[in-house]
């Protein structure tokens, strides 16, 4: 079992998603969060006054998978964040030692589903 964990362009997440659908993966969480990168943030002018913006919206998905789910999860994400610029993300795969579903108690593959 893995923890797949995207970080992605905020308006990237609609084709993520409709990738993900295609590759038969349904289950995910999203959050949205803030964070730099290389793109190292941008400066801005508001009313005179030059802002940096060091840190940049990005969406987080987190999706446990089983193991024969891995490579076709991983190319939806890269199939929908792709841009080929600066700030498409990252994706990090996470050993997910145990899993348990809350509801029946299952535990493992089974309450990954």
């Amino acid at each position: 079992m893995k923890l797949i964990i995207a970080m992605i362009q905020p308006h990237k997440l609609p084709d993520v998603k409709k990738a993900l659908f295609d590759a038969d993966v349904f289950k995910m969480t999203i959050s949205d969060v803030l964070g730099c990168g290389q793109q190292k943030g941008f400066t801005e002018t508001y009313r005179g006054v030059i802002s940096e913006v060091n840190l940049i919206k990005k969406v987080r998905l987190e999706i446990a998978v089983n193991d024969d789910f891995v490579e076709r999860t991983i190319e939806a994400i890269r199939k929908g964040a792709y841009t080929g610029k600066i700030g498409d993300g990252k994706i990090f795969v996470l050993d997910l030692p145990r899993c348990i579903r809350i509801r029946t108690g299952e535990e493992g593959h089974e309450a990954i589903g």
